[in-house]
């Protein structure tokens, strides 16, 4: 798989949005008859880089090259000509059509004008056996698992592309058999000599199945390797952003503080959800900030979407003061002193066109029920506080939330719940996307926050954020609760530590 020629080179791809970059000079090759994988946490960059190489978005800088010629596919039908084909975690093909008429979509063969059904179906048994597949063509395509699907949407990119097949989350929603069937077929096709390209976040997965992987983070390459020549630890650091170092911090509690959790005001034991997240005990104690790391897909935000009623746990029991409560919905959740601040700031933290003054009363609004609305005056005089206090900018309370910067709409969801007076506050990725000054004053943020008594739990990928804010670390890996760190114990060696060693053992 020597690089001399690749199959497909993309050198020093730039693209930005609204003038944020979300690639700058990223570098990826991908040879013939290789398995490539693409890694990195959200917000790295993978998706646009896919999105870009097979013809979504248009690069603003940079060359593509395919067979050594220039190429800048301007659709996705465009990129299929040219020899590069997707599959999708969510397979695109049509569940009320028959697995001939989803193959041959679009190209059906024709007889006399007619489509020649008899052809299709002919083609589409001798396309299937070439991966394995002896089934009825002419069944609807729903009759079938999503393990036949993806085999079957990846029949029909190869015949249409050729050349680069990209999968997205391929094995999301597969047993351990299904996959094992799934990497035959992809080490089938790599041997016949297409280029293939995944995206997964089962590091278990990328050694079986991989051969290279380039690792990217904040829209930024990190680099690319030779999974044999590449430890698991090794990595996993790579993805993190992190040397492999002892870092410690002064933590505000003693380890003998923080151990001591039978009497927390907050407990969930034997909390969990089936196909989400195993069960799990959990306390957290006023004061404190608990923190949660792991890779993507580790079930880090499945935890904190139990915790918040968002998904519904089917085991276990949630406790607040000793008694059991009930998180059947986020309103539950609001009703005990809870608040979530969600990874995905844009598309589930605010509601872009509403005033800043709208978005920050929105949880004050939902506790106190939507018959009695807030004062318009009363929620401005809310808004016009925690922008001093919070020094979100620009100061105008009636500006739409839209308008403002990742770090400010952040300042505003802390806002929004802080107005609730919570006694926990679940804090996912509270700095990604933003500035480093913003970023410095939520941790500061974070710390006042704890000193005055509240319970926080930061999710972060961000191991020093972690090591700097929190006292108890937990570590979860295939969405399970796998190690508690506490006091001294907390570091980013320790944190590497444990997640690669359940990789390991996954």
């Amino acid at each position: 798989m020597a690089e001399s020629n690749p199959l497909l080179e993309a050198r020093g791809i730039g693209k930005a949005f609204l003038g944020i970059a979300a690639l700058e000079g990223v570098d990826f090759t991908l040879n013939s008859g290789e398995i490539h994988a693409l890694l990195g946490e959200n917000g790295a960059g993978k998706s646009t880089l896919i999105k870009i190489l097979t013809g979504v978005y248009s690069r603003d800088r940079g060359s593509l090259h395919l067979d050594g010629a220039e190429v800048t596919p301007a659709s996705v039908a465009d990129a299929q000509k040219l020899g590069i084909g997707t599959v999708y975690q969510e397979v695109n093909l049509l569940e009320n059509l028959t697995v001939a008429e989803n193959l041959y979509l679009g190209r059906q063969p024709r007889r006399f004008g007619m489509i020649d059904k008899r052809e299709m179906r002919r083609l589409s048994t001798a396309l299937l056996s070439r991966y394995g597949l002896d089934i009825d063509v002419d069944a609807l395509l729903s009759s079938y698992s999503v393990a036949i699907r993806q085999i079957i949407a990846i029949a029909r990119a190869v015949d249409l592309s050729g050349k680069v097949l990209v999968l997205d989350e391929p094995t999301a929603s597969l047993d351990s058999h299904e996959v094992e069937t799934l990497f035959a077929v992809l080490r089938r096709l790599r041997d016949e000599g297409l280029g293939i390209i995944i995206i997964t976040h089962f590091l278990n997965q990328v050694y079986a199945v991989a051969d290279r992987v380039t690792v990217l983070r904040n829209g930024r390459l990190v680099g690319t390797r030779n999974l044999s020549e590449l430890p698991r630890l090794e990595l996993i650091s790579m993805m993190l952003g992190r040397e492999l170092q002892q870092i410690t911090h002064e933590h505000q509690a003693t380890e003998q503080t923080v151990a001591t959790t039978q009497d927390a005001p907050i407990r969930f034991e034997g909390y969990g959800k089936r196909g989400s997240v195993a069960p799990f005990d959990l306390s957290v104690r006023p004061g404190e900030v608990v923190g949660i790391a792991g890779l993507l897909g580790s079930g880090r935000s499945e935890t904190a979407f139990l915790m918040f009623g968002i998904d519904r746990a089917d085991s276990g029991t949630a406790m607040v003061d000793g008694k059991p409560i009930s998180l059947s919905s986020p309103e539950s959740a609001i009703a005990q002193g809870f608040g979530f601040c969600p990874e995905e700031r844009k598309t589930d933290g605010i509601i872009g066109d509403f005033s800043v003054a709208d978005n920050i009363a929105l949880a004050l609004q939902a506790r106190q029920g939507w018959a009695k609305p807030i004062p318009a005056r009363e929620k401005l005089a809310l808004a016009e506080s925690f922008i001093k206090s919070l020094d979100i900018r620009p100061t105008d309370a009636e500006k739409p939330i839209k308008l403002l910067s990742g770090g400010n709409q952040q300042k505003a969801i802390l806002a929004r719940w802080l107005a609730t007076g919570p006694r926990l506050l679940i804090l996912d990725e509270p700095t990604r996307g933003i500035d480093i000054g913003a970023h410095a004053e939520i941790l500061k943020m974070i710390e006042r926050l704890c000193a005055e008594g509240m319970s926080l739990v930061v999710i972060s990928s961000e191991l020093e954020e972690l090591t700097a804010v929190a006292h108890r670390v937990v570590v979860l890996s295939d969405r399970r609760h796998v190690a508690e760190l506490t006091g001294s114990q907390v570091t980013t060696d320790n944190i590497l530590q444990a997640i690669a060693s359940r990789e390991e053992a996954a």
